[in-house]
């Protein structure tokens, strides 16, 4: 995770672990921990949607004690809003719910990232789509999820985040309302993958 409230790593223990050829390392080296579970969230400008998804789903991975497993953290398409806190409105809605994004600084997603994560979340269809042309491999591309696919309400053909950015304080607190129902089911997906892992390394 990047610095902030809840601590973490910079984003350059994120990406350190990627081969020249853009892989993954095979493992950790005999006797080290194993690597966490990386999940990033990307919206436009990495101001408003992917920034509460974030904070959100962190704050669910610390309720179910996975903070050591699990690595999250956010990034745009982007560059427009680079070194920027969150919107002004993003923070309210977070606050106004016990939520606390003031740590978080917008930063741009490098395409190579994609290979060091498990998986890559989008706001919307447009974002996916960006990401899979940067994703380059079939391996990579199926990492890209729409984060509200993971909440069982939602209807295949709508399953996009609404931007708020231009719109009023209802926006924000629409986008608060979907993160926390597709939370859940995203976190209990990176459970089940752990679990997985677990099983695949004690073979």
């Amino acid at each position: 995770m990047s610095s902030g409230l809840h601590g973490g790593r910079p984003i350059s223990a994120f990406c350190r672990g990627i081969r020249q050829d853009g892989g993954m390392p095979d493992g950790p080296p005999p006797g080290s921990s194993p690597r966490p579970y990386r999940v990033t969230f990307v919206c436009t400008g990495n101001i408003c949607r992917s920034p509460i998804a974030r904070v959100v789903v962190e704050e669910l991975i610390r309720e179910q004690g996975l903070e050591d497993r699990v690595e999250l953290d956010s990034a745009a398409i982007g560059d427009w809003h680079v070194g920027e806190a969150a919107d002004p409105r993003a923070l309210a809605v977070l606050t106004r719910h016990g939520y606390d994004g003031s740590f978080h600084r917008a930063r741009q997603l490098e395409p190579d990232e994609i290979s060091a994560a498990d998986l890559v979340i989008a706001m919307d269809r447009g974002h996916a789509d960006v990401l899979r042309v940067w994703a380059r491999t079939q391996q990579n591309r199926a990492k890209v999820r729409l984060l509200r696919s993971f909440d069982p309400g939602a209807e295949p053909h709508d399953q996009d985040l609404a931007d708020p950015y231009y719109g009023d304080d209802d926006g924000f607190r629409a986008v608060l309302e979907q993160v926390r129902a597709a939370a859940p089911g995203l976190v209990e997906a990176v459970r089940e993958e752990l679990r997985r892992r677990e099983s695949r390394d004690s073979a």
